[in-house]
């Protein structure tokens, strides 16, 4: 028998747990490169991407709270296979995605030992794997050590270096010293010049900013008064993501010429000049330390999450028995070794890739969101199926308008994201990429998409050991 899970999230351990899992200053730099503009951008990105995946990952949480997810909410609508693709997508993203915040790690933790490692690929790869192993096997621990350092992490590694790089920034902008964007801005400075697709690309960027939000609906079933928490808790996070990575974002511009500007060392740049004006460039280590331990906080925040759902359609026979296995605490130890070896995998692949490091970068950024973005696809048309299919199903928070604004509500986000994944097929004018850029993210976002359809086609019968007693590691 699966081991019962006691643990219970308060509101306010959802919140900070959802916002270790998003909410990250290293978002600032590639923000700030459009100025101004970030503004609109971020209101766009909240529009397109926010609302309609936080009113359909509520109903969906709410009606189907059973721990899974988008596994669960998917297979509910069209059949075992599609909810096991679009869980894998979850997982598979993520083992992509981190790869940048685990460079970003690198370039921060540079600072303490020789800025000039920032550029260092070989540098950032040891530190991706050194961390990633780290805190795999420290997970094995369950999710009551999770919570507690995903939430003190959170508050002392992104708020605290949060407010200060924000309250710095406003303070060394308004002492008269030199800036990079007017104070003053016009019309053009405010509105993207949406004419040039090059821009337009960099939608994804903000995007990004609040990408995986519903992932937190695989704990669903361990959040307390979770019909009312769950919807009110994602309210929250939108609203202080949003404040924090605008503001963040126009601060880096202002500060950093964006010629020089660094997608993974520029938080570090920004506080270099700030801390030189007032006399106490020591802080730039104190503030590295801090970061480091803010982003070391949200990679083990998204550790367990996509895969526990993954591992549920293990047990339902999707993957084979050895993936199946789980420890004394109930958590899938094999499928997280398993996560580690991808994770490993990408990051050789980032050192690989060609170009600086801006640009492998931004590579496997988009890579990241072009596969995010095929399961949110999924996850809309399931939120439409189900309100036919299943209509009776208690749903503590429901879109309203019935079925009409559902079709609305998640109609538009699947238009919205069927358009971020074409951006997200090209470069921006701001980020140097070679000639394969576009055959690399067609060739990966397909790979990607086919390896779940292929395993559960030449899946065995003997693997499912739904309803047997789980192995234990």
């Amino acid at each position: 028998m699966a081991s019962k899970n006691v643990f219970k999230l308060s509101l306010l351990a959802f919140v900070l747990l959802t916002c270790a899992a998003l909410m990250s200053i290293r978002t600032f730099p590639t923000q700030g490169v459009v100025g101004w503009q970030a503004i609109a951008f971020c209101l766009l990105a909240v529009v397109m991407y926010l609302i309609p995946t936080s009113l359909v990952s509520a109903e969906l949480a709410t009606g189907w709270p059973e721990e899974g997810g988008v596994y669960v909410w998917v297979k509910e609508a069209f059949g075992k296979k599609w909810g096991f693709t679009a869980v894998w997508l979850q997982w598979f993203q993520m083992t992509i995605g981190f790869i940048s915040i685990l460079t970003f790690i690198a370039a921060t933790l540079a600072y303490l030992i020789d800025p000039a490692l920032a550029n260092n690929k070989l540098f950032e790869f040891l530190i991706i794997v050194l961390i990633w192993w780290g805190f795999t096997f420290l997970n094995f621990k369950g999710l009551s050590v999770y919570s507690k350092i995903s939430s003190i992490s959170v508050v002392i590694g992104t708020f605290i270096p949060a407010a200060v790089l924000i309250l710095g920034g406003l303070w060394y902008i308004s002492s008269g010293n030199s800036i990079q964007l007017t104070l003053q801005p016009t019309m053009a400075d405010l509105i993207p010049d949406f004419s040039s697709l090059s821009n337009l690309v960099l939608l994804v960027t903000f995007v990004f900013v609040f990408i995986g939000i519903e992932m937190t609906a695989t704990h669903a079933n361990e959040i307390k008064d979770v019909q009312k928490n769950y919807p009110l808790g994602i309210l929250i996070v939108g609203i202080v993501t949003t404040i924090v990575g605008v503001i963040g974002a126009l601060v880096v511009a202002m500060i950093v010429p964006v010629e020089n500007l660094n997608l993974l060392a520029g938080i570090m740049q920004t506080f270099q000049v700030i801390f030189q004006s007032i006399g106490l460039p020591w802080l730039v280590n104190v503030f590295a330390l801090l970061i480091v331990i803010g982003a070391m906080g949200q990679v083990s925040t998204w550790i367990l999450g996509p895969v526990r759902g993954l591992f549920m359609t293990a047990r339902e026979g999707t993957l084979p028995p050895i993936l199946q296995k789980k420890n004394e605490n109930g958590i899938p130890t094999n499928m997280l070794i398993l996560q580690a070896l991808m994770i490993t995998f990408w990051g050789a692949v980032y050192v690989l890739l060609p170009g600086g490091v801006n640009s492998s970068f931004w590579m496997l950024f988009a890579l990241t969101t072009a596969v995010y973005v095929v399961m949110y696809l999924l996850m809309y048309a399931a939120a439409i199926r189900l309100r036919y299919s299943q209509p009776n199903v208690p749903r503590a928070f429901s879109i309203p308008g019935g079925r009409l604004g559902m079709w609305l509500v998640a109609g538009f986000g699947f238009l919205s994201m069927a358009c971020i994944f074409l951006l997200a097929l090209m470069p921006p004018s701001q980020i140097s990429e070679g000639s394969n850029y576009l055959a690399f993210m067609l060739f990966g976002t397909a790979a990607v998409v086919a390896v779940p359809l292929i395993i559960y086609h030449f899946k065995k019968p003997e693997w499912k050991l739904e309803g047997k007693t789980a192995k234990k590691a």
